[in-house]
């Protein structure tokens, strides 16, 4: 089982957990962000409030080669289905040096984008980002 998918499952995922298992030049490419994401802090902290946005599983795990991993996740966000594929890269210290994660179907991916964008902003959670990641003002 992947490192993210077992962090993930836990249902325990906090920022300094996923700093952990990321390089510290880590980039993070999402189509609910307007540019990728890069660095340790930055993206531990977006990994660690997704995890609070959503409700579902990992439907299948598959290791592509020694150093990537595809994952597919089902699930709802406030009751819309969604679901996403990560391919995930990691370097040879195994720590993750790139995520791309696709969703479906668009209308709970732009709430999926909403939401984070106010946990990230505005939320408990409240970390301070470049606000041209989310286009946010």
């Amino acid at each position: 089982m992947h490192a993210i998918r077992k962090l993930r499952e836990s249902g325990h995922a906090t920022v300094a957990d996923y700093e952990k298992l990321l390089a510290p030049n880590v980039v993070f490419h999402s189509p609910v962000l307007i540019r990728t994401a890069e660095g340790r802090a930055v993206v531990a902290k977006i990994f660690a409030t997704s995890t609070t946005l959503r409700e579902g599983a990992y439907t299948g795990e598959w290791k592509l080669d020694d150093r990537r991993t595809l994952l597919r996740w089902k699930g709802k966000i406030q009751g819309h289905e969604l679901e996403s594929f990560d391919l995930i890269e990691e370097n040879d210290e195994g720590l993750i040096v790139d995520r791309t994660i696709a969703f479906r179907p668009m209308p709970a991916a732009r709430l999926r984008r909403f939401l984070g964008i106010f946990r990230l902003g505005r939320g408990r959670n409240q970390i301070r980002i470049d606000a041209s990641l989310t286009n946010a003002r």
